[in-house]
Order: C-alpha cells, then structure tokens, then sequence
C-alpha cells in the first residue's frame, strides 16, 4: 500500500494582504519540505483570506488574485520546491459562467489550485456555497462544477473546499466514484461553541460515504466578527480519527498516511450531481518504503474526550529557516 507525508498547515491569513500571504505560504511550504512532505495544504482562501466579502466583486481584486497564484507557482519552482505539489485556497473567477440577473457580477469563485512544477496544474472551485448564518456565499460567488483529481506518488487525492463536506451530496460521494485513496478538505470554518464535536462526527460521516481516508484542514486566526479555531482532523474509511490538530493554535501538523494505490483504470467522466472528474497525474510511482513520523514526547493530548496526535509545530518558523 502506497505510502504519503501529508503536511497540513493549519494557519492564518490576512484579507487583501496578496504579498504577505504569498510569503507566509512560501515560509510554511519550505518548513513543510524540510520535513519530508510529499503533498502540502493550506486552508481555504489562504492567498487573499477570508472572507473577503465585496472584494470578491472587485474585478481588479480577482484579477490581483490570479496573478499572485500564478506567482507563487513560479516562485515554489524557483526556490526548489518545483517537484512538492502545494495545495492552496485563493480567489477565482469562471471563464465559463454567462452573465445574468442574480448572478454576481464576473462570476467569481471561491477556489483551490495545485500548484507543481512552477505552474497551476490543476483549478477547481467550490461545489457547494453556503448561505445561512454568517454565510452568504451566494451573493459573492458561483460554483464549481468539476471533480478534482490529484494523483500523487500513486494515490488519488480528491479535493474539496469547506461546505462541500458540510452538504450532502456532491464531491463526498463523487470522491468514492472518482476511487480517491484520500479525501482532502481546505476549509475556512469559524469557531462556534462545542463545533469540535460537530465537526469531528462530520468528517467521520463523510468520510465513510466517501470510502477513503479523509483530511480536513482547517484555519486558525480570525477577521472581524468571525474566529477560526483550527482542529484540524484525519480519520480513516472507516471513521477512526487517525491525527488530530489542537485548537486556536498556529503550525504544521504531519502525518504519514497508508493509502489505497490508484487504480489503472480510474474511473472518467461524469459522477454524482454532474461533476466532471478532473483528474491531473503528477506521479504514478508509489514512493519507496520510508520510516512514518513518530508523535514527540508531550504532543500526545486529550481534548473534548479525543485523543490528539501527530506531528505538530505550534511555533511559526521564521524567514530563511
């Protein structure tokens, strides 16, 4: 069974800060990459942060956004990270969307990019858009209608953004058609009293309907009324929680995964709720044989009930480190 370090990391970002968000990615990627990462994540909207509102409208914003993903491809490559897929949240727009009544103006997009080789390899957006609480999605955004398909050192990552777990329906179930090994969420979830649990019967639930391990990363910080409390969690097929991040704490959180080695005829298409599989094969090879990781002295916790380990950096590493 393929064998994959996944580095989730479990930090905050500023709205409207491009720059400094690029650079905090930059810094975490290479602290991930130092700790033998095959595949990195950041949450949901990390490049611009979140939520953005009615900068989601500004056309010269979405625009700023492409652009700073694109150059932060180039400059993963540049510092030799060109060969560590990254996974990161940022703002989008669809080329596809037609203008009409209801629709937000320049059909932007909640989104997420693969980022390899110096390039965007893969772009999907967000399928379901919440609109109830402190959400209201639809008013800013339009969803994404594909199934996305990362295959890496021959596992299929599905990839999800945030209410895509939260709805039944769409790319849980499309990820069990699709044949995913592993199940990855960006997610952006705001902090409500006793949500640890909620969250974790959550990702144990979707994760059984999907049939593979599933990973939801979460954000920590906060911008105005809204808190992000991290908890960041993985549990296999079967719902057992495998590693789970504390919470209202910044870091990378690692953990080394046995996955299911993707099929040679993975299925194509289209799949539950009329998702297309978008399916991009960055390497076949199933890595060699490695040692997994070991949870340090003191990282073994109990919160809420729920045994927490893992790999985990609370502390931000610094520039150049």
């Amino acid at each position: 069974m393929p064998q994959l370090r996944l580095a989730l990391n479990q930090i905050d970002s500023r709205v409207g800060d491009l720059d400094g968000n690029t650079e905090t990615i930059l810094r975490w990627t290479r602290h991930s990459a130092e700790r033998g990462a095959h595949l990195v994540a950041f949450p949901e909207m990390v490049l611009t942060g979140y939520p953005v509102e009615d900068l989601a409208l500004r056309s010269s914003f979405v625009e700023a956004s492409r652009a700073a993903l694109r150059s932060l491809a180039a400059r993963l490559a540049e510092e030799g990270f060109g060969e560590l897929p990254v996974v990161v949240g940022y703002l989008d727009r669809s080329a596809a969307a037609q203008p009409k009544y209801g629709q937000p103006a320049g059909a932007p997009q909640n989104a997420g990019a693969v980022l390899y080789g110096g390039e965007v390899v893969l772009a999907f957006a967000k399928h379901h858009l919440p609109n109830y609480g402190v959400f209201d999605e639809f008013r800013y955004f339009v969803p994404g209608d594909t199934m996305p398909v990362v295959r890496v050192h021959g596992v299929d990552v599905a990839l999800a953004i945030c209410e895509d777990l939260w709805q039944d329906g769409g790319r849980v179930p499309a990820a069990r058609s699709a044949g995913a090994g592993l199940l990855l969420s960006i997610n952006a979830s705001p902090y409500e009293r006793e949500k640890d649990d909620t969250r974790l019967e959550l990702v144990r639930k979707r994760a059984q309907e999907a049939g593979c391990t599933t990973a939801y990363l979460a954000m920590t910080g906060g911008q105005d009324e809204l808190v992000f409390d991290g908890d960041s969690i993985v549990v296999d097929r079967d719902g057992a929680v495998v590693t789970r991040a504390p919470q209202f704490t910044e870091g990378c959180f690692v953990v080394d995964l046995d996955l299911p080695a993707a099929a040679a005829d993975a299925p194509t298409g289209t799949v539950d709720d009329g998702l297309r599989i978008d399916r991009v094969v960055l390497s076949e090879a199933p890595l060699p044989a490695y040692e997994p990781l070991r949870a340090p002295a003191g990282l073994l916790r109990l919160v809420r009930g729920q045994r927490r380990l893992g790999q985990h950096d609370p502390v931000e590493p610094q520039p150049g480190v």
